[in-house]
């Protein structure tokens, strides 16, 4: 039955193979589990301070991640891609839309199921291909850039390296303390298991050193390490899940009305924004190494892996998390011959047999998953070296975007900067005729957002 949907000697593929490619993408991807919810829980500060309660996006997080594969498996039957809640945008929606705009979370889902929904609408016309065209490269990457430079000033700051300063406004955090040196270590060793190909570095790297904390060897009481006594609590491994307990709040968030004001259309353009060209950028990228990329550059049936990427999201927002979005990771379980969406069911069904791990979600020391932050980070930011570099009206905006995302603590502060300069280099440049319309729209939505804030 697999074989006659999923066609494996026309992919020229097996079963076998299928079920290898996508163990390796779970692997891959798997730190998202512990990731995102400690993300969206706001450094475990819990829903007493408005962010996202910890145990119930643990579990949104795992069933939007496995529905989301089984609608790429089913819908997209030839991409063989992996999807969860995307990186960069959860760090968005909790940092800058809960903890900066004090949205609640159901006011935040509400805006991640209206960006799904636009997505979803969008997919379905040649508007999909003509907003992909519109966005010059340079300002897609640089983009893509700050949302690495964002993620990493929040990974070092929940790992300790970075601190506040009441004139400096940042600094050197407390280098000394244990679980300091234990998270830098972990982004180290994170690196050198990437470099010598070993899959599933981050969760190897989270678990193994996180294991370390939990070992009664130490306890740090401000100056000395006293024996017999571990770094970090541990809570166990395994018990029942968590309750769904944002079950379709996202309707709830409609009622108080911020989710239509200028604010909330910003923030729903970002999330839609963010989505949109990381996923088509993540296909393209996982077409190219799976050879479905034609002799004019065209990607073979893309609208269906898009169309079931924006219905993953609108799930997902309705179960109680951010914006799901397929993983780049997925390349993984391409090289190792995944070819068919048998791959993605394959992702799927292992996530949701991690559903009882809340236990070992709660465990994980902050400073051990704020290495494995950084570590995303620096894969968000290798792409600038395709920027257009040699020309400066290309270059400026991407750089622009790259670092008032981390110094404004806003992703759509970036986005807005950078598109506003980008229009205005045009005009004053005399390049204003060459631009394309999508340019003068986001700077004009930009301008109007800063205006009314």
């Amino acid at each position: 039955m697999l074989n006659k949907y999923f066609e494996y000697r026309k992919n020229k593929t097996t079963f076998k193979t299928e079920v290898v490619a996508g163990v390796t993408t779970f692997l891959t991807m798997a730190y998202i589990m512990f990731l995102n919810p400690f993300i969206l829980s706001g450094e475990f500060a819990g829903p007493e301070k408005g962010f996202f309660d910890f145990g119930f996006v643990f579990t949104a997080t795992i069933l939007a991640t496995a529905i989301a594969c089984f609608i790429m498996g089913f819908m997209g039957k030839t991409w063989p891609v992996g999807l969860a809640p995307g990186m960069g945008i959860n760090a968005f929606v909790a940092f800058g839309v809960v903890g900066g705009m004090k949205y609640t979370p159901a006011e935040a889902l509400a805006t991640v199921l209206l960006a799904g929904i636009f997505f979803l609408l969008i997919s379905l016309t040649p508007i999909r291909a003509w907003i992909i065209n519109s966005i010059p490269k340079s300002l897609k990457l640089g983009i893509g850039a700050g949302i690495g430079l964002f993620l990493a000033i929040i990974g070092l700051e929940i790992m300790g390296v970075v601190g506040d300063h009441p004139v400096t406004l940042v600094t050197l955090g407390n280098i000394k303390h244990p679980l300091v040196l234990l998270g830098c270590l972990a982004f180290v060793v994170m690196i050198v298991l990437e470099k010598l190909k070993v899959k599933g570095n981050i969760i190897i790297g989270i678990l193994f050193f996180s294991l370390l904390a939990w070992l009664p060897m130490w306890e740090w009481t401000g100056a000395t390490i006293k024996d017999g006594a571990s770094l970090a609590k541990f809570n166990g491994i395994f018990s029942s899940p968590p309750p769904i307990g944002y079950l379709f709040d996202a309707f709830a968030g409609f009622s108080a009305g911020k989710v239509f004001t200028a604010s909330g259309i910003t923030v729903i353009f970002t999330l839609f924004f963010i989505d949109f060209f990381d996923t088509a950028g993540t296909l393209t990228s996982v077409a190219n190494v799976s050879g479905k990329v034609d002799n004019k550059g065209k990607v073979k049936d893309i609208e269906k892996a898009m169309l079931a990427d924006s219905v993953g999201t609108v799930a997902g927002s309705l179960l109680g998390t951010t914006t799901v979005t397929s993983y780049v990771e997925s390349g993984a379980g391409v090289k190792a011959g995944g070819r068919t969406g048998m791959t993605s069911l394959v992702i799927g069904a292992l996530f949701l047999l991690c559903l009882g791990f809340a236990p070992l979600a709660t465990s994980l020391p902050k400073e051990i998953d704020g290495a494995a932050l950084v570590y995303v980070a620096v894969l968000f930011v290798r792409n600038i070296t395709d920027i257009q570099w040699e020309d400066i009206a290309e270059s400026a905006p991407a750089v622009l975007a790259m670092i008032t995302m981390p110094l404004t603590y806003s992703i759509s502060n970036g986005i807005a900067l950078a598109f506003i300069a980008y229009a205005l280099i045009k005009i004053l440049s005399g390049k204003a005729s060459t631009t394309s319309p999508a340019i003068w729209l986001v700077a004009a939505l930009s301008v109007l957002s800063f205006a009314v804030a």
